[in-house]
């Protein structure tokens, strides 16, 4: 019998579905972005609501966002969930103000 090795996620993890976080050396020339198949998978989340936002904010605005704003939506997706939740509701405030600006974006994509 084959055994499936389950990949284990620790919150603030930089690693998930074998994906690096961004390395913050790196300058928007040299950052390297993801393929969207493997964000859309990361945009699937524990809670319903952060799938929809994360989902359309991929679709919707990633594809013509300026490479910073990449940066910053793909080091969004390694928050866990309650920070992230938190952030989208103003409950909390992001790290800082590349993220701050993509929460924005988030919630005035919502609807």
């Amino acid at each position: 019998m084959f055994r499936l090795a389950a990949a284990r996620t620790v919150a603030g993890s930089s690693k998930m579905a074998g994906m690096s976080a961004v390395d913050p050396n790196q300058t928007d020339t040299e950052f390297q972005r993801p393929p969207v198949g493997a964000l859309r998978w990361r945009c699937r989340r524990g809670m319903r609501e952060l799938d929809v936002l994360l989902e359309r904010y991929l679709q919707q605005r990633y594809p013509t966002a300026s490479p910073a704003e990449q940066r910053a939506f793909i080091e969004l997706l390694d928050c866990p969930d309650p920070q992230l939740f938190g952030f989208v509701t103003g409950r909390e405030v992001p790290a800082t103000p590349e993220w701050a600006d993509v929460v924005a974006r988030l919630v005035a994509a919502e609807g």
